[in-house]
């Protein structure tokens, strides 16, 4: 097991620290957040220390999705939401706060006021709408980024 003894997720994950743990396997651990926003808001963490999701290895990032599911199926189940939203952070720029990939499950309510993708208004900079010739444009590097990448 890769550890980092400074990582509070890698401490709960080896039970220095208590949580209230609503889901573990041989791969991943899904704890209840300490911020509760919204009731039910569930992180789910890789058991090996892996900072960001470009250090993921292919099983370990299907062992995450496989949970993230379970839970969000639990969550629509027990708390009835009107929505769920599932987030990654990566880097401060992101706004990651523990150097320990995780993802976020969260129950969502109509008019919660949590987490707006898309705010109308961001320090003044109006939403950019692209058109789709633009999109195919700026697709190309990451076109070909993939196909690098994949063999």
């Amino acid at each position: 097991m890769v550890r980092d003894n400074d990582c509070v997720f890698c401490r709960i994950i080896s039970g220095e620290l208590d949580s209230a743990t609503v889901y573990d396997d041989e791969s991943t651990v899904a704890f209840m957040n300490l911020r509760q926003s919204n009731e039910g808001h569930v992180l789910v963490v890789p058991r090996n220390h892996v900072e960001q999701i470009y250090d993921l290895d292919e099983d370990t990032a299907s062992a995450l999705a496989s949970t993230v599911c379970k839970v969000a199926r639990a969550i629509r189940q027990v708390y009835k939401p009107d929505g769920l939203s599932i987030w990654q952070s990566n880097g401060p720029a992101a706004f990651q706060e523990v150097p320990h990939v995780h993802w976020h499950v969260f129950p969502r309510y109509t008019d919660d006021g949590l987490l707006v993708v898309y705010p109308r208004d961001l320090a003044g900079r109006a939403r950019r709408e692209y058109s789709l010739q633009s999109l195919k444009d700026i697709s190309g590097p990451l076109q070909d980024a993939l196909k690098v990448n994949e063999g």
